[in-house]
């Protein structure tokens, strides 16, 4: 049995190249869970490493007793066979008829008994062939088929599709079938596919079918990080207890466990009215993806440095800083490149001015910047704002809500967190999603000129900027206690 203590000895004996997709994912995990099987500290010391780790283990250990079993009665066939081929030609020899040769095994009929056959994720090719299939009698622009064309061939230049594929006739088919029609037809075009092409299409899908588990799990990672996903969390929450009622999922079920870990972070998020968005911490999310063979190119949430190091070590670590300059160094001074900050003050003092200024500045020198103006939306003021600090630049981009999605984006403007409702726990769970984003938390204060909100913001923060009077900010953090700063 493999198992951790004596997993690199017993995988370097395998042949990893020819296990399945999701086997060599669970690998690749492993490998970076144990910085290359240098130390098992993050499985020991993170229960969602732990969790993806055994059920990949598992699964690898199904697989080979499976393919050792499967070898063995391959073996004793070829036995049989050959015992059965000799008493023939002895039996014909005795009774003087001329032997018929070798015995052959009859063609094994195709398994339709027990249905498509049960997988992780249904191969890239695959997909394709569907998407393909459902153009049949759909009326599409020009546009829609140059989308289809360009995503299938980024595929092959990635080489998620390969020319040794199973697919690669079906899918050359495809590509000369849609770059053909993209080249011959107008504006738009009714499609159809050749029935001969449709049926074969539709026989190669019907032989692999996902999970109703896997499904589930990926239902439940599409909600992450996204506002407004109360309705389709309970409704994810009926779709798991009707698979369970109906036996669709059992507790034999591979992922049953971390389908029960969903449900229950589900149920938590669903009952908490304070709480916005469903946010999966960082290392459970890679360990879903990693195993479900969803797009992950890196363990965010697994540190590279030990959990304990020695402090001569620790001193000489390099740790990489922003870089400000100018009058943005002199109020905050160089942070980290994934800090968070809290600018708060009265109103009409010029919050809103520092932060889009600084909003600008970050554009224009560190990277892309999205800034949430929930307090004034995309209205004139924020534009006449804009216009005032000159700040307008193709990186910084402004929006009235915050989205689901963070990942083009290096810095985050949240102003203001009361207008976005967001309580404490909320924004740690959203820096825990993002770990290597930085965020500005904008807070409105109250009549003697305190923050509104619980005093767990400020200690979450390693920037604290307060504006004490019109046009003027004070740092009060951890990188430069004092800096002042002169926002008109």
């Amino acid at each position: 049995m493999i198992a951790i203590d004596n997993y690199f000895n017993k995988v370097n004996s395998q042949n990893l190249s020819s296990y399945p997709e999701v086997l060599r994912k669970g690998h690749e995990f492993v490998m970076k869970a144990t910085q290359n099987g240098a130390s098992w500290v993050s499985y020991h010391s993170s229960e969602p490493i732990k969790k993806t780790v055994d059920i990949y283990l598992s699964k690898l250990n199904e697989y080979v007793n499976s393919s050792a079993k499967a070898e063995r009665k391959s073996t004793k066939r070829e036995r049989e066979r050959k015992q059965h081929n000799e008493i023939i030609q002895e039996t014909m020899k005795r009774q003087g008829v001329k032997a018929p040769g070798k015995y052959k095994e009859p063609a094994a009929e195709p398994d339709t008994e027990n249905g498509p056959q049960l997988v992780e994720r249904i191969p890239e090719e695959l997909r394709y062939i569907r998407r393909f299939i459902n153009l049949d009698g759909k009326t599409k622009t020009k546009e829609d088929l140059l989308r289809f064309i360009n995503a299938l061939q980024k595929s092959i230049l990635e080489k998620r599709i390969r020319k040794t594929s199973a697919y690669a006739s079906q899918i050359k088919y495809i590509q000369d079938s849609l770059i053909k029609t993209f080249n011959t037809m107008k504006a738009r075009i009714k499609l159809e596919v050749n029935t001969k092409t449709l049926n074969e299409f539709k026989e190669l899908l019907g032989g692999e079918k996902i999970y109703p588990s896997v499904q589930m799990l990926k239902k439940y990672i599409n909600l992450n990080g996204k506002a407004g996903m109360k309705e389709k969390a309970t409704a994810l929450i009926k779709q798991m207890q009707k698979a369970v009622q109906k036996k669709k999922v059992t507790k034999d079920d591979t992922y049953a466990t971390v389908l029960n870990r969903a449900f229950e972070n589900l149920q938590t998020f669903v009952k908490d009215k304070k709480q916005k968005m469903l946010l999966i911490e960082q290392r459970e999310l890679n360990g879903l993806e990693g195993i479900l063979g969803c797009s992950c190119n890196q363990l965010n949430g697994i540190e590279e440095k030990p959990a304990i190091m020695n402090s001569m070590d620790f001193a000489n670590m390099q740790f990489k800083t922003i870089g400000l300059k100018g009058k943005w160094f002199d109020l905050i001074g160089d942070p980290s490149s994934n800090f968070t900050a809290m600018v708060f003050g009265k109103p009409k003092m010029g919050k809103s001015y520092l932060c889009l200024d600084f909003a600008g500045y970050l554009a224009r020198h560190h990277g892309n910047v999205l800034y949430v103006a929930k307090e004034e939306g995309l209205d004139y003021t924020l534009q006449e704002k804009l216009y005032d600090k000159n700040v307008m630049h193709p990186n910084l981009f402004v929006a009235s809500v915050l989205p689901g999605n963070l990942a083009p984006y290096d810095f985050i403007f949240l102003d203001s967190v009361n207008k976005l409702d967001l309580s404490p726990e909320d924004l740690n769970r959203l820096k825990a999603l993002n770990p290597t984003k930085s965020f500005v938390f904008v807070f409105q204060s109250t009549k003697d000129g305190k923050f509104r909100g619980a005093n767990t913001f400020q200690h979450d923060v390693d920037v604290v900027i307060e504006v004490p009077e019109k046009g003027k900010a004070v740092q009060m953090g951890r990188f430069n206690q004092g800096g002042e700063m002169m926002i008109f």
